[in-house]
């Protein structure tokens, strides 16, 4: 008998899974932006091995092959120093993709926590929690980072800094809202009553039932981080030259407009490209799960 409610739990896991992923491969944005996905990720990693110009990416000066545009050898054209603006842009792609696993490994989790924590405890921890986060809503994100990368040094790790103090805060609302929510459901009552222990309910009763929202508001927070990220930079407060990266390299080719428009225009599309990727990604993760807008 048992073996039998186990293959029924397993084959209504498998009928579940089936469903979901023919809702997210029948959905074109989401497929189109896997593919993107792929292959900036696989650009990223490999980025030495695919880069005509690798050496391009330090402090590298030809000034016989400045402002060159796109052509057969220079794919997206050359830098005011002669640099390999592709070769560029896709290291520029890996310092983005960097700052996303940074900013989102740190501020997830904590958001997370606190919300789990807020919406099934209640009380003084609810109003402690929730206070904080309205506080830390209520700075505009923009400014907050200026000031924290102000005062640091410019560098990847500063910005990461900068944006994850104010990251985590939507995380925490989101979650909150869910476990608080979930937090009154029957099951959960009957777990207490048999003698669950809060941290069990927490992680083994309200968190898997959290997943699918963390998914989606995860992959749709990715493309923001990127923009913000290229955002600091771009005002010369994110990652220090010559390290390259989309923003400060759209901040450094506007000077040279309309005249050598592929300075600004190949790692814009580069951003653009990013970002895309990520947000049709978690549209079609919001099909697949069935996530409400």
């Amino acid at each position: 008998m048992a073996d039998m409610k186990m293959l029924d739990a397993s084959d209504r896991a498998l009928s579940t899974g089936y469903m979901m992923w023919y809702r997210f491969s029948r959905n074109p944005a989401a497929v189109i932006g896997t593919l993107i996905l792929i292959s900036v990720f696989v650009l990223a990693v490999f980025a030495p091995w695919l880069t005509p110009y690798p050496k391009h990416v330090g402090a590298v000066v030809d000034f016989r092959a400045r402002h060159v545009s796109p052509d057969a050898t220079h794919w997206f054209g050359t830098d005011k120093v002669g640099r390999d603006i592709f070769s560029r842009t896709v290291f520029g792609m890996r310092v983005s993709l960097l700052l996303v696993i940074g900013v989102l490994g740190i501020s997830v989790p904590i958001g997370t926590v606190l919300g789990l924590v807020a919406g099934y405890f209640g009380g003084w921890v609810e109003k402690l929690i929730t206070g904080l986060t309205n506080v830390m809503l209520a700075m505009p994100p923009l400014v907050m980072a200026l000031a924290v990368s102000n005062l640091l040094e410019p560098n990847l790790m500063n910005a990461m800094i900068a944006i994850t103090l104010l990251w985590w805060t939507w995380h925490a609302r989101l979650i909150y809202s869910v476990s608080k929510s979930i937090a009154s459901e029957d099951y959960i009552e009957a777990a207490r009553l048999a003698g669950a222990g809060p941290m069990h309910i927490l992680f083994r009763e309200i968190l898997p039932n959290c997943v699918a929202v963390i998914s989606v508001k995860t992959t749709l927070d990715a493309a923001f981080v990127i923009l913000f990220g290229a955002t600091l930079s771009f005002l010369g407060f994110g990652v220090k030259p010559p390290i390259p990266d989309l923003g400060s390299m759209v901040a450094d080719g506007r000077q040279f407009m309309p005249d050598y428009w592929w300075e600004v225009v190949c790692p814009g599309a580069a951003v653009f490209y990013v970002t895309l990727g990520f947000n049709l990604l978690g549209d079609g993760l919001r099909d697949m799960f069935d996530v409400e807008s």
